[in-house]
């Protein structure tokens, strides 16, 4: 089963995740430079702080706690030590662009918690071999939404459809590094449906993946007649999941044509709109 994460510093909403089988809260502590990035688009720019993840650590009972750092500078020893301290489970790296920033970070942690790079740069992409030759290296997780801006493709998804997280995937496995990449809606939802996109991630061979904001509006949400249950939705993911393990190639195959014309197709939408 896919790791699911949510990102969320709401002590009501963590206890709901838990009891939902949701296997990590993921603590939001990055803001050095993602809302030049990231501003334009409808994506998660938190105001998480280091108090959450202390606060998130003693309410939990089984799930993990990961915590996003800013990307490597100079406070970044700071960063893991308070992190760590506070009792992160997973330390995560976004924006690196070298193998120097990696080895950098992984010292910092010194093994004291698990270490997950946000590989989300096409320099990181571009040196891939390099980097995965450093020692200490947990998890990557392919963050679709600022890769695609670096490749300057209007929509994330290209980035799965048009082979890129297949590339760094390939070579991921073969060092034996648990990975995941992007996130996903609820069944049926999504610009891609969900569904579609799990089926990658288990032909893919990934192991994680975080859970779109659509899951936390909802959960936000005050309009009851909406009924909407975090368990009833996640026990939809499991049961498609559970389905994965009948697939043949064929049938991966199939679906991975399918999402390269969905992908298609909404791509085309944001080119029209963006040259209109």
């Amino acid at each position: 089963m896919l790791d699911l994460m949510l990102i969320t510093n709401d002590f009501d909403t963590v206890l709901e995740a838990e009891q939902a089988g949701i296997d990590r809260i993921f603590i939001d502590l990055e803001r050095n430079g993602k809302l030049e990035r990231q501003g334009h688009l409808d994506t998660h720019i938190g105001n998480h702080s280091i108090k959450d993840v202390g606060r998130i650590k003693s309410t939990v009972v089984k799930s993990k706690v990961l915590v996003r750092i800013n990307p490597y500078y100079e406070k970044t020893q700071e960063e893991v030590d308070e992190c760590i301290n506070q009792g992160a489970d997973i330390i995560m790296l976004p924006m690196f662009t070298s193998k120097e920033e990696v080895e950098k970070f992984i010292n910092c942690v010194n093994g004291r918690a698990r270490t997950c790079l946000l590989l989300e740069t096409s320099q990181a992409m571009v040196r891939i071999d390099d980097i995965l030759e450093v020692n200490g290296i947990d998890e990557i997780h392919i963050g679709l939404n600022d890769l695609h801006l670096c490749l300057g493709v209007d929509f994330m998804f290209e980035v799965l459809s048009g082979g890129i997280v297949e590339y760094i995937a390939s070579k991921v496995k073969l060092k034996n590094i648990k990975f995941g990449f992007g996130g996903i809606a609820k069944i049926g939802e999504g610009d891609i449906p969900a569904e579609l996109i799990i089926a990658e991630h288990y032909r893919l061979g990934s192991k994680m993946v975080i859970l779109s904001r659509t899951f936390r509006n909802e959960i936000n949400n005050t309009d009851k007649e909406k009924n909407f249950k975090l368990i009833e939705e996640i026990n939809k993911i499991r049961e498609y999941e559970l389905l994965m393990s009948t697939w043949t190639d064929k049938e991966f195959n199939k679906n991975k044509k399918l999402v390269k014309e969905k992908v298609q197709k909404v791509a085309d939408k944001y080119t029209s709109k963006k040259n209109s």
